[in-house]
């Protein structure tokens, strides 16, 4: 790389669910200090504190903020002193690359001054609910200033090429080994287990995940993950419905294990509309089958290896014939994916890809100096 230090300035936590960035981050940090800075958070202190911990090569970074308990984002005013204390705890470099998932952090990533920009765009956060007005404006400023843009689906990808022609594809990967151990966990239970695994929020279809557990009553229906952006008490209720929590990656296997059936009941809507959902190779991986509501990614590119259903009781019946079906031939159609879409490979290529633009730009940067000189 033509940089010596890397910041990212990331909307999720390095701490909450361990997904696209983690595993892209994780594994490009072995070649320069590298900072995951958050979002800033409310706090009981008095005034704005800078907090950082190490994780590995990575050192994670947070402001907190006093006042009422909200949702507090990079551009608040209460953040407005971050760049500067960022700053003073990172110190200065000639030679910094700034990797953002979000546009809110565009403001901070300029007071960095930056070498090079990267943009990987993973979510259409602008769809989500209550997303501030200024992140349409702020993704098309930010995709006009990045260096490199990454986009985390085939969706996403469509959304973007019409103002940057030379994205890249890169939709997210999966650890095939550390999901492969449910395999061999798995054990019959007296009642077969439908599961879904992931943050609970707006993108699931509440009244279809009531409809289906209906359909299923002679099943359980875990959803296993933590509750974000909704409230709690709008989840359906059933006495074979259960919310078991978040879990950490580490115990994932298991929690699978335990699985008959994955399912992911994605509400159709326009939060769901550019997702490409990492679990789809995760539940793949760890050897079940497959339901899912036709969100386009999941429609284009896993329609040969995942059933796909709309209705509650569609979806019911796809997991009870999934239950059924041997799972030789839907390894043998996913297994070429799942090796193509390791995390191991994808930031390998992304690498290549970064490393190929640095070299571009410090031409540039050397053929302008000379031009001026």
């Amino acid at each position: 790389m033509q940089w010596n230090e890397l910041v990212v300035l990331s909307h999720l936590r390095w701490d909450f669910v361990w997904q696209r960035p983690q595993h892209l981050i994780s594994r490009l940090a072995v070649d320069q200090p590298t900072w995951f800075v958050e979002e800033p958070m409310v706090a009981d202190v008095e005034e704005p504190v800078l907090r950082w911990r190490r994780h590995g090569l990575v050192t994670q970074v947070w402001l907190e903020v006093p006042g009422p308990h909200r949702h507090v984002d990079f551009v608040n005013p209460e953040a407005d002193c971050y760049a500067e204390m960022l700053a003073s705890l990172i110190g200065p470099s000639e030679r910094r690359a700034v990797w953002l998932y979000t546009p809110m952090a565009l403001e901070l990533a300029e007071a960095l001054e930056p070498s090079f920009v990267i943009y990987d765009v993973m979510d259409d956060l602008a769809s989500f609910k209550n997303a501030p007005a200024a992140l349409r404006a702020g993704q098309d400023q930010l995709l006009d200033v990045a260096d490199v843009v990454f986009a985390g689906g085939r969706s996403l990808h469509q959304g973007v090429i019409g103002r940057r022609p030379d994205a890249h594809l890169f939709p997210s990967g999966v650890e095939t080994e550390h999901f492969a151990p449910a395999r061999s966990r798995r054990v019959p239970s007296g009642r077969p287990v439908a599961g879904y695994v992931g943050v609970i929020d707006e993108r699931l279809d509440l009244d279809l995940l009531a409809g289906v557990t209906a359909e299923l009553h002679d099943w359980d229906i875990d959803v296993v993950g933590p509750v974000a952006k909704i409230d709690a008490g709008s989840l359906p209720v059933a006495p074979n419905l259960s919310y078991p929590g978040s879990r950490q990656y580490a115990e994932l296997p298991d929690v699978m294990a335990g699985f008959d059936v994955a399912i992911m009941p994605f509400a159709l809507n326009d939060a769901t509309r550019s997702i490409s959902p990492t679990k789809t190779l995760e539940y793949l991986a760890a050897g079940l089958p497959v339901v899912s509501t036709p969100v386009p990614d999941v429609v284009s590119d896993f329609f040969d290896v995942v059933a796909l259903a709309e209705s509650s009781k569609g979806f019911a019946r796809a997991c009870q014939k999934a239950i059924l079906e041997e799972c030789a031939e839907r390894d043998r159609a996913a297994w070429p994916v799942l090796q193509r879409q390791h995390w191991d490979a994808v930031a390998t290529r992304m690498a290549s890809i970064l490393r190929s633009s640095t070299t571009v730009v410090a031409i540039a940067d050397l053929a302008g100096a000379e031009d001026s000189a």
